[in-house]
């Protein structure tokens, strides 16, 4: 091999070495580049919406998700839960809903999108306390043989049926609060945003 031949190959090794390091060193200042463009936890927490899976959230089951330093609950109601709901329209205050608590979309008999799918901010609308869950009937849940399953607010004893209507004559002056939201597939919810015609 002439010497020529050798100093032309040295020069394609120092070529694609310096290539190699130059595509390492863009790609490591891209990255942060582009983490820069996603929303911080700041800005999550300052009202960002936030996209949840709910494809494990099994019939009867209930995840909380955080938005705007808020819990969110996502229940997956099941048949017997849903058809408690007609059954407490006396019982409740605002039983259609009629006070601005939730989007027109959820302006309906199980406030909410999809009639199995309830998404309501888990915080009592009398002083901010968070409710508990307590989904079994009457005794089970140390609760009156009438009660049917729901929420109690422990703080003053508010509680709320399966679609976070208040009951009457409880501290609580209205309904539970159902936030924005949209589908972005049968088992994605964005929660904070929602989309003319959703």
């Amino acid at each position: 091999m002439s010497n020529q031949g050798k100093l032309d190959c040295g020069r394609r090794r120092l070529v694609v070495a310096t290539a190699a390091v130059g595509g390492a060193g863009a790609l490591g200042a891209l990255v942060p580049f582009v983490s820069s463009l996603l929303p911080s936890e700041r800005a999550k927490a300052a009202g960002a919406p936030v996209e949840v899976d709910i494809s494990k959230l099994e019939p009867g089951q209930m995840m909380t998700v955080e938005w705007r330093g808020k819990p969110v609950w996502i229940i997956n109601r099941t048949k017997d839960m849903l058809d408690t709901l007609p059954k407490l329209a006396d019982a409740v205050a605002d039983p259609k809903s009629e006070k601005n608590q939730q989007p027109g979309y959820a302006q309906n008999d199980t406030r909410s999108i999809k009639p199995e799918i309830l998404v309501v901010v888990g915080i009592c609308t009398h002083l901010g306390c968070s409710p508990s869950s307590k989904f079994k009937k009457g005794a089970e849940e140390g609760m009156g043989a009438d009660w049917l399953g729901g929420f109690l607010c422990p703080c003053h004893g508010s509680t709320f049926d399966f679609a976070g209507r208040v009951f009457k004559a409880k501290p609580a002056p209205t309904n539970l609060e159902v936030p924005p939201h949209v589908y972005l597939a049968d088992t994605r919810i964005l929660i904070g945003e929602d989309k003319k015609g959703a």
